[in-house]
């Protein structure tokens, strides 16, 4: 017999399947190559997308200040997944765009959470798995995806 969760456990339980989800998804990457990617990295290559962004429209897509893009953005160019190119309409303008690494990691992530949601698919059941992602839809207030998920928990 089921019980009815607190509302408290609800977000936690919510929390922890997403952090099992991406957890996973880490696991993988680093055996796949790419050990030192970490969650806010995913939510800032996804920021960034294909066309590029500055260190301003990171903070906002991200919810953080410009510096701490600017620092995030740091961290990426290190590990190769990002540079900062001299924008084509205004020279003073440096626009920060996913390299071909960078590229690499969002495909195997992408690929890489098909398979896990195949995995937990398999657990539950195909029609529970619809019905959990519809209720999800539902639930979830935005009318877009976020990233700024890494800045609301950070507070």
């Amino acid at each position: 017999m089921s019980t009815t969760m607190s509302g408290a456990e609800l977000a936690v339980r919510l929390f922890g399947a997403f952090r099992s989800l991406v957890d996973d998804l880490h696991d993988e990457l680093a055996r796949r190559g790419h050990p030192h990617v970490r969650p806010a990295h995913g939510f800032a290559l996804q920021a960034i997308g294909r066309d590029g962004a500055t260190a301003s429209e990171l903070g906002v897509l991200l919810g953080v200040s410009k510096q701490a893009a600017g620092k995030t953005v740091d961290g990426l160019a290190v590990l190769g997944y990002v540079e900062r190119v001299a924008d084509p309409t205004d020279a003073r303008r440096r626009t920060v765009v996913v390299t071909e690494s960078g590229r690499e990691v969002l495909r195997l992530s992408a690929e890489i959470f098909e398979r896990l949601r195949a995995e937990r698919e398999q657990q539950v059941g195909a029609a529970r798995m619809r019905e959990t992602e519809e209720a999800l839809r539902r639930l979830d207030r935005a009318t877009t995806l976020r990233v700024d998920a890494a800045a609301w928990l950070g507070g």
